[in-house]
């Protein structure tokens, strides 16, 4: 587990207050860094690596001749990580073997044009912050939402959370891949009262594909979650040809009745929308779904529904299409 002044800390990458969506009532969301999976229509890239990382916004940047306070705080200075164009506007911080990894670039930078993602944060830092909202949770039914990344990959801390908020009588809700050691999963979703999750797809080898990771594991631990007794909800993001067709949502819907049962209490089938490519930039990585064009809602909408009856018809279970349809536990 990381620490902070000899206190467990967990690696935070955003925090978003007033959310709706992921969980019932309003939260506070928090967003840790780390995630073993690479899904090719990720919208969070910069939860993707487990460390603190440097995003470039060179739209902020007031040019190395005007300003150039990054240089001279870097401790590289004579062989600089920093790139800038021919007109002195910044492009990109190699975070390489030519980079110490000081962040000291990011603190004195004016303009907000380098930005770090990801920041440690402990327990009472944290708490201070979910508080401030407690009223609003009171009111609406709702709470904290931990999200990623994937939680997983800093389950310790995650637990730790998650516990402190059942203390305080704070609803709980993890949203997970569940891709990781099953141990790990139970202790997070011990302190959850509600685990949102997805299956992508159920063949392992496509998964593999467009996901990084074999599937196993994580259906695995989705059948442990459910003997819990924990409410689940299962997301499907529905991306046209690739996982839309009858046959694999078809699939997804009886593994689900037949394997989950009455623990999940919604099933929800998401639109694919091309979201965070702008984030892919600040961080020089490439978009791998930039060439996909996303069909216009009056293509999407009418798929989707039809789905959501198709999965009603055949399987009976909760099936609801988007993520608007609030939830109450």
């Amino acid at each position: 587990m990381r620490r902070k002044n000899g206190e467990p800390s967990g690696l935070v990458y955003n925090i978003q207050k007033y959310t709706i969506h992921d969980g019932p009532g309003i939260r506070t969301e928090i967003f840790f860094k780390g995630c073993p999976l690479s899904c090719l229509w990720c919208s969070n890239p910069e939860g993707m690596a487990a460390e603190p990382e440097i995003g470039v916004y060179p739209g902020r940047c007031m040019s190395r001749e005007k300003c150039g306070w990054c240089l001279k705080a870097c401790p590289r200075r004579d062989a600089s990580p920093i790139l800038f164009d021919g007109n002195g506007i910044l492009l990109r911080v190699m975070q390489d073997e030519y980079c110490d990894g000081c962040l000291k670039c990011a603190e004195v930078c004016p303009g907000r044009a380098i930005m770090v993602w990801g920041r440690d944060m402990t327990v009472p830092e944290l708490m201070a912050v979910i508080e401030e909202d407690r009223s609003f949770y009171e009111r609406s039914g709702g709470g904290v939402t931990l999200n990623g990344g994937e939680i997983l990959m800093q389950w310790e801390f995650c637990a730790l959370l998650l516990k402190a908020c059942k203390d305080a009588g704070i609803g709980t809700c993890a949203e997970t891949a569940l891709c990781g050691a099953p141990g790990h999963a139970r202790a997070v979703c011990e302190y959850a009262d509600l685990i949102i999750t997805d299956i992508k797809m159920m063949d392992g080898e496509k998964h593999k594909k467009y996901i990084g990771a074999d599937n196993a594991r994580i259906l695995e631990n989705m059948k442990m979650v459910a003997s819990l007794g924990k409410p689940l909800v299962i997301r499907t993001p529905v991306v046209p040809g690739i996982n839309d067709s009858d046959e694999e949502i078809l699939a997804i819907a009886r593994y689900i009745k037949e394997e989950l049962g009455s623990a999940v209490i919604q099933y929800q089938l998401l639109p694919y929308r091309k979201m965070g490519t702008e984030k892919y930039a600040t961080l020089s990585r490439p978009y791998l779904m930039d060439g996909y064009e996303t069909p216009d809602r009056e293509v999407w909408e009418p798929r989707l529904l039809y789905l959501k009856e198709l999965v009603q018809d055949t399987c009976d279970i909760p099936v609801e299409a988007g993520s608007s349809n609030k939830l109450i536990i």
